[in-house]
């Protein structure tokens, strides 16, 4: 049944293989700016990474969760104070 409901669709759980970041991957990375529902928005080589409880300015250790085609969703990495 999932399999029929999901035929010629990309999952959004499916990690890109082209993306310059994979899930848990820790990367240091400053907050560039902030998208519309108050995420952190850092980028990697140009790609998009969301960073909830971060501002502008941030410059934090941050761990890969998911990884879509266009963006990926990181949390902080703990170390950060």
């Amino acid at each position: 049944m999932i399999d029929e409901l999901n035929r010629g669709k990309r999952l959004f759980t499916e990690e890109d293989k082209n993306a310059p970041v994979s899930a848990g991957g820790v990367h240091d990375v400053t907050i560039e700016g902030i998208a519309k529902k108050g995420d952190g928005i850092a980028r990697i080589e140009g790609f998009v990474i969301f960073v909830p409880g971060t501002k502008v300015g941030d410059q934090v250790k941050i761990k890969i969760e998911r990884v879509m085609r266009k963006f990926a969703i990181a949390t902080l990495d703990g170390t950060n104070q």
